[in-house]
This record gives structure tokens, sequence and C-alpha cells, in this order.
């Protein structure tokens, strides 16, 4: 699973169980993560929680960080402890969300939607995440 953090929505990702391809699953009010990941994970279970950790354009922390460091600290009190989170760098994708939303001639409208935004993001998160231990692994 892989979340897109956000101050008022996360979108949320899933990948197929050989983890070759991720799919966007949802969007969650941030303020309902802990219960949405909690419930998740009794339902599907899971390998790990992959989280778009927000840079800026010389890698530094951004000033999102102070908002999503907590709300993840508190995620992880609240899963079981063998279930790993992982911090993997967002950099560029909402703008790679939008682009994959105007080639898939998606209306204005729709392009407009942000959580649809957030949940495709999320998704682009861990597409390149599974792509990163792919080569990794070789």
């Amino acid at each position: 699973m892989s979340i897109d953090f956000g101050r008022k929505r996360c979108g949320i990702a899933v990948t197929d169980p050989l983890r070759i391809v991720a799919n966007g699953l949802t969007t969650v009010p941030t303020a309902s993560l802990e219960t949405f990941v909690k419930d998740y994970i009794a339902r599907e279970g899971l390998d790990a929680i992959i989280v778009g950790e927000p840079r800026d354009m010389q890698g530094r922390p951004s000033e999102s960080q102070r908002f999503m460091r907590p709300a993840i600290a508190r995620l992880r009190k609240a899963i079981p402890q063998e279930i790993p989170i992982e911090f993997f760098d967002e950099r560029f994708t909402s703008v790679l969300a939008h682009r994959a939303m105007l080639d898939g001639g998606l209306s204005k409208t729709a392009r407009r939607d942000k959580a649809l935004v957030d949940e495709i993001s999320a998704s682009i998160i861990l597409n390149e995440y599974l792509q990163s231990k792919q080569y990794t692994q070789k």
C-alpha cells in the first residue's frame, strides 16, 4: 500500500499480489487514515506501507513534513509492528498524475478533482517504489 499524504485527504494505492503494478484504491480524509488502514489490514493484509516523502527541488525535507510525520507516527502505533512503513521520494508525482490524466483523455472537470490526483499520485509513488526494488534485487 502507498499513501500520498495530504493535510485534508490521503490518496491510497495498492499493488497486485505479484507486485507488478500499483492501482489507485481510494482517497480518505486524513483524520480517518488510521482507521482506514487498520480496517484494510484486517480484511486484506499488507506487507508494507510506502509513504510519499515530500521534498523540495534540492532533496531537502519540505515544509509539509511537519504535518505528515506526526500522523505517520500515530499510524505506526496503530498497526501491527511487523508491517514496515517506508518513506519514498514523491517529488513530481502531482505533475505526473496530471500528465497521466491528460494523456488518459480525462475531461477538464475530472482533472480538477484533487482526490483523483491524490489517488493517482499514490499509484505513481507505489509503482516507482516497486520499480526501484526490482532493480536493486537483481
